[in-house]
């Protein structure tokens, strides 16, 4: 991000698919399309980690450190190689254009991967492809296959839940169960191949047409997850899996009451005397899926709000440290180039500032939140922007523009039109667009939902929301006359060519 550019932010199940949910498929490449005429720079996605339904199928509810959501694999690139039929590919239930069908979908691509699986052992030729990815992914796809293979035996029952004989991964019992689940455990690897496979070739188109992934991670474990099972001892966590201890965040803009994650916390101590491997190795695998990485909740590698377990809110947490800079100076003889993004938002404190600075490492404006009411923040006002900055229109976690704008109260309106020096009656989401474009940043985002100007109904998530999150999709349309006007003002301010 040394050079001005600018990008937007739209996560792969909100893309066009037949499937009830976006996938690596024809849509992901038509939106890659899509980007290349709007002379766009980047694509940002959400994390590509599996989701649960019981977890709401939040992508930031990581059930592993370094797979991927096999939902995301397309059933029509695998009929274009042979391992499905256009016949069995076509054959499914009709499924809504306008929200992801998570259960539906994942029922029909269950179905369609089982076949396609079938298939693939027939054909010895690629035996040896398949072969070099497992080796190559030795350190964490064994354990996140069977893991997947014994929560379907269990039922899907939480991990907390599991007998001991199962938990303890050094039981007669899990090993006799290896043997017999040892297909599942195949399937499992397979899919995994599959995910990074596809992946892989979209990424590359992508970055053949000038256009860089800007990826995202949660910060930290779903209590169900599989780097829970294989290394309790990298967590505050029981012998039983039990978390003693809840990750959240406290009171701020987002939530009044603070938020409670459905994630353990991690035992920096344990991590440390380790040589912080597990998280070399994560960002391993992160940095071969995307060209940069957005860190989400940076604050949590400074300081942590820790919840005692059984709270029913976050309000009664504490800060406990985390190794902050000597964290990243161990991640730098690592990864020397490093290539990140902190999500500085919510309670940000000096310490966090000194270690962004101390490291060079670009935070985020959040445009909406210098407008909004209760939340304005000085710093996200464009005249404020610094270079090393990443300038949003607004994230996943906010309104959309329009949505904020049909809602906004006479001091918002007020604030805005004065910063504006002129009245807004509509379009704010261009107005939000083009201070973004003109911000000294190098770096400008745009969620898909400020492009379309589109309301409150289509923002992705809202906090402390169980339900109904996740599930914005982009409408089928033809967007050449949108994707010429974005182009334009991407040219004119100095972020494309």
């Amino acid at each position: 991000m040394k050079r001005r550019g600018s990008g937007i932010l739209c996560h792969i199940t909100s893309l066009a698919s037949p499937f009830g949910i976006g996938d690596f498929g024809p849509g992901a490449y038509a939106f890659a399309d899509f980007l290349s005429e709007a002379r766009q720079s980047f694509w940002q996605v959400l994390p590509l980690n599996p989701t649960n339904r019981r977890y709401f199928d939040s992508p930031f509810s990581s059930l592993s450190s370094c797979a991927g959501n096999t939902a995301l694999i397309s059933p029509q690139l695998l009929a274009n190689e042979g391992l499905l039929t256009q016949s069995e590919v076509e054959d499914h239930p009709g499924f809504p254009d306008d929200k992801v069908d998570y259960q539906g979908a994942s029922k029909l691509k269950k179905r369609l991967f089982m076949r396609a699986h079938g298939r693939f052992r027939k054909d010895a030729g690629t035996g040896e492809d398949f072969a070099r990815f497992c080796r190559g992914n030795d350190s964490w796809l064994e354990d996140h296959a069977f893991f997947t293979a014994l929560t379907d035996y269990l039922g899907g029952i939480p991990l907390t839940d599991w007998p001991q004989e199962l938990s303890e991964r050094r039981s007669e019992k899990l090993q006799q169960l290896r043997g017999e689940l040892s297909e599942d455990v195949e399937l499992e690897k397979f899919l995994q191949y599959l995910f990074f496979r596809q992946w892989h070739s979209l990424k590359n188109y992508c970055n053949c047409k000038g256009i860089r992934i800007i990826g995202d991670f949660p910060m930290f474990m779903n209590y169900d997850a599989v780097d829970i099972w294989a290394a309790p001892e990298l967590f505050k966590v029981d012998e039983r899996m039990r978390s003693y201890v809840l990750a959240g965040s406290p009171p701020d803009a987002f939530s009044e009451k603070g938020q409670l994650f459905n994630c353990a916390v991690y035992d920096w101590e344990a991590l440390k005397r380790d040589g912080y491997t597990w998280w070399v190795r994560r960002f391993h695998y992160l940095f071969k899926l995307f060209d940069f990485v957005r860190i989400d909740h940076f604050r949590g590698f400074v300081a942590a709000w820790e919840v005692p377990a059984g709270e029913q809110s976050a309000m009664n947490g504490t800060w406990q440290d985390a190794p902050g800079a000597a964290f990243f100076d161990n991640m730098l003889r690592h990864h020397p180039a490093f290539p990140v993004i902190a999500e500085d938002l919510g309670t940000i404190t000096a310490d966090v500032r000194e270690v962004m600075a101390k490291f060079a490492i670009p935070g985020m404006k959040v445009l909406i939140l210098a407008f909004q009411k209760g939340a304005m923040e000085g710093s996200y006002l464009p005249h404020n922007h610094h270079q090393n900055s990443v300038v949003y229109t607004g994230t996943h976690d906010t309104n959309t523009i329009t949505g904020w704008f049909d809602d906004a109260d006479d001091a918002e309106m007020d604030r805005l039109c004065r910063y504006l020096g002129r009245q807004v009656e509509s379009g704010a989401n261009w107005e939000l667009i083009r201070l973004a474009m003109m911000s000294v940043a190098q770096t400008a985002v745009i969620q898909m939902q400020d492009v379309l100007g589109t309301g409150a109904a289509t923002r992705m998530n809202t906090p402390g929301k169980t339900e109904g999150n996740w599930q914005w999709r982009v409408p089928p349309a033809d967007y050449q006359a949108l994707a010429a006007k974005l182009g334009e003002m991407t040219i004119c301010y100095g972020r494309g060519e």
